[in-house]
This record gives structure tokens, C-alpha cells and sequence, in this order.
């Protein structure tokens, strides 16, 4: 065999689709990366003079990053089983992104143990088995890694659309976020016996995920559901700006939603007097970008004890929050 394997400096991050250029923005502004000698192999960019910076986990991951390689080796080979070969012998259990070599990269990926790549039923819990990551340069050269930053295969998952009883596709973004934080958390999910409250519920995507689930869901908004929603035995309808009302108001849940359109400023100040008044110790809840990201902003949510920010692959100009106390 004619394998070699270099253990490479730097950084490789995967974006998420259509999001390269808030990757590359993001790394400029949060962490003033260089970007000399940089290589980009479609939404893969390489940065060899990228200084990691320690974080949870050891790394630092850019939100708009889909998938950090952790550990990336550059990998030379000659053959299809050379290349399937030294994959095994770095781990088990490999995922590929191509952007070059399509038809080669299927075939390397085939002699590998297989891993599904269909849409998940929800509710899906997550394996623990880490996924390397793998992408062909050229048809002789690819770049590896045994560990990556996230728990989906290539950082992707896809759920099983329902195209006729959800009012709105928002249920996607909750169906992922609510598998995160089962994930990093071992919050299980909402189900028969919890009481939900989601914020400015409208139409009702969240509040129909919650409802599936058989939680009991108060939805608060100004304007009112979807039919199938406002006569749902499960469901609760409160005309109000859930903002302006307090906790000591509703009572308690055990979880609480908000995929409201609002400054981060004021779901910042919303989350904190929630998990001050002690009354959920669960939230997930989008953060809307304006404009320009405040970075700043953006790390007083993670200082939350017990929470991440994330990008979803179903989320858009927007992060996710995900408390679980």
C-alpha cells in the first residue's frame, strides 16, 4: 500500500449551505482568524495558520460552522480501497462531503460501514458513536478527522417533513433543537404531563410539536392560531405580547419557548427573569439577528450557566438558545 498521513496545523471548518459567507465573516469579527494560505474546497475552508482557541470541548466552533474537522490529517492513497483502508484505521464510523471527486467519494463511502443518511422520525435521540469527517481533494488527496464538532453525521440531520398538518415549517427548528438538548443535556423531551408554554406561538409550528408530543402547551400571541390548534383539547390560547407578561403570572412549566421576532437585547432580559423566577429550568428560544451580530450580546447568553448557542441546520439569519438547569 502507498498511504501516508499527515497530521495537519490549523483549522477546517465545514459551513452550513448558503451560510459560507457568514462563516467567513464571523471568524474575521469573533476571532480576528487569518486567512493566509486559505484553501476552500466548496463550503469546506481550510485555514493553516488559524490559531485554535480553547474552549468547551478544547476548540472554539464558529456558530455558522456545520462541522469542525478537530483532528484533520491530510491523507494521500492510490486506490479506492487504500483510501476506505486508512479511514478504518484512524475509526469505525465515517460521513463524506463532496465538492469534487463525486463519484470517487461514493465509492470510498461505500466500503465503509454504513450509516443512514435518510430523514429521522421525531422524537430521535442522537447515538453517542462519534462520526469522523472526510472529503476528497483531488482523486489521490482527501482531509480527515476521527473527531468533529458535531453529533450528526457531516453536521446534518434531516427529520421526516409532514407537508399537511403543521401550520408553518417552524416545527423543524424545534424538532432539531429539542434533539440537542436531549444530546448535551440528557433533557429527554416534553411529553404526557409537561406543561409547555410557547411565545408568540403564532401560527403554531412549536406549539403543534408540543401538542404531538403530548405536552399540554399554553400558547400566548396576539394573533391567534391555526384552527386545528385553537381547538386542540392539549392547547391553551392567551391573546397577549407574551413579553410583557411575568412569570409569577403563568406559573410554572417545565419548558418554555419563544421563536419570537425580537432584539437579542430583549430575549436576553425575557430568558434571565424566567430562570431568576426559578419557575422553568428548561428553555429553548430563537435569537433573532438584526443587521450586524453583536458578538459581545451573543456570549451573554452561553455565560448561562447550563446553556449553548447553536445554528440549526433548519435555522436561517438566526441563532438558537438552549437552557437545560
Amino acid at each position: 500500500m502507498s498511504i501516508s498521513m499527515e497530521q495537519l496545523d490549523g483549522a477546517v471548518f465545514l459551513a452550513f449551505p448558503e451560510m459560507k459567507e457568514m462563516l467567513m465573516r464571523e471568524l474575521q469579527e469573533r476571532f480576528s482568524a487569518s486567512f493566509q494560505n486559505r484553501a476552500d474546497y466548496g463550503d469546506l475552508v481550510i485555514l493553516p495558520e488559524y490559531d485554535v482557541q480553547t474552549g468547551q470541548g478544547g476548540h472554539e466552533i464558529p456558530y455558522w460552522c456545520r462541522c469542525a474537522l478537530l483532528e484533520p490529517v491530510k491523507i494521500c492513497f492510490e486506490s479506492i480501497g487504500e483510501a476506505a483502508a486508512a479511514l478504518q484505521s484512524l475509526q469505525r464510523l465515517w460521513a463524506s462531503y463532496s465538492c469534487t471527486c463525486f463519484r470517487r467519494t461514493v465509492l470510498i463511502q461505500e466500503k465503509l460501514p454504513y450509516i443512514s443518511s435518510k430523514p429521522r422520525n421525531f422524537p430521535a435521540r442522537i447515538p453517542n458513536s462519534p462520526v469522523g469527517l472526510f472529503a476528497l481533494l483531488d482523486k489521490n488527496t482527501m482531509i480527515a478527522s476521527a473527531r468533529t464538532s458535531s453529533p450528526f453525521p457531516a453536521g446534518r440531520i434531516q427529520f421526516a417533513e409532514d407537508h399537511e398538518n403543521p401550520p408553518s415549517r417552524a416545527y423543524l427548528k424545534l424538532q432539531e433543537a429539542l434533539s440537542l438538548a436531549d444530546c448535551f443535556f440528557g433533557s429527554g423531551f416534553p411529553s404526557s404531563g409537561s406543561r409547555c408554554l410557547d411565545a408568540g406561538a403564532c401560527p403554531g409550528g412549536w406549539t403543534y410539536t408540543l401538542a404531538q408530543l403530548g405536552a399540554s402547551v399554553l400558547a400566548v400571541d396576539r394573533t391567534e392560531l391555526a384552527p386545528s390548534l385553537m381547538n386542540h383539547p392539549q392547547v391553551e390560547f392567551m391573546k397577549h405580547d407574551a413579553f410583557t407578561l411575568k412569570p409569577h403570572e403563568l406559573g410554572e412549566f417545565d419548558w418554555v419557548f419563544s421563536d419570537v421576532i425580537c432584539y437579542p437585547e430583549r430575549l436576553l432580559g425575557w430568558i434571565q427573569m424566567w430562570l431568576e423566577s426559578g419557575l422553568t429550568k428548561r428553555m429553548v428560544c430563537t435569537v433573532k439577528l438584526q443587521g450586524g451580530t453583536d458578538w459581545k450580546l451573543i456570549s451573554e447568553f452561553e455565560r448561562i450557566p447550563n446553556s449553548k448557542v447553536v445554528h440549526l441546520n433548519y435555522n436561517k439569519h438566526e441563532l438558537t438558545f438552549i437552557h437545560c438547569g
